[in-house]
């Protein structure tokens, strides 16, 4: 009898995790899809399209890539959203250097050295994750 109980009540616990689960996903989906659609109609609106923008529609791709490899697999992929991250890091590097070159002068800006050493510091992140995973399989992999 109470093995009855705790039985029944971890399937109604897993359906209740795996509702939200996927309940969170679909609305993280939405809201990805929903700002990349308005950022195009954005985008339409201009006479060109600059860089930045171009970056910015890449960056709702990768998560939206992320959400489907999540949704299909239950694996959060790490190195997408480092991928993320160095998109992100070189648009807004861009934007550094479009304001450093409308306004140049002879200081040092150390921004942009220290976003360089973000986007450095991610991609050998990336890196070590690919050398990892790929001498050091984990158990679930191999199955």
């Amino acid at each position: 009898m109470e093995n009855n109980i705790e039985k029944n009540a971890n399937k109604v616990g897993n359906f209740l995790v795996r509702a939200f689960h996927y309940l969170a996903l679909f609305a993280i989906g939405s809201a990805i899809v929903w700002s990349a659609f308005f950022t195009f109609i954005e985008l339409l609106e201009k006479t060109s399209a600059s860089i930045e923008d171009i970056l910015l529609l890449f960056i709702y791709l990768e998560l939206g890539a992320i959400v489907g490899i999540y949704f299909k697999t239950d694996h959060m992929p790490v190195r997408f959203l480092i991928y993320v991250g160095i998109t992100a890091l070189t648009r807004m590097l861009l934007e550094y250097l479009n304001e450093w070159h409308s306004s140049p002068t002879d200081q040092i800006h150390y921004e942009i050295l220290i976003i360089c050493g973000g986007i450095v510091m991610l991609a050998i992140g990336i890196l070590i994750l690919r050398y990892a995973s790929h001498n050091y399989p984990s158990k679930t992999e191999n199955n």
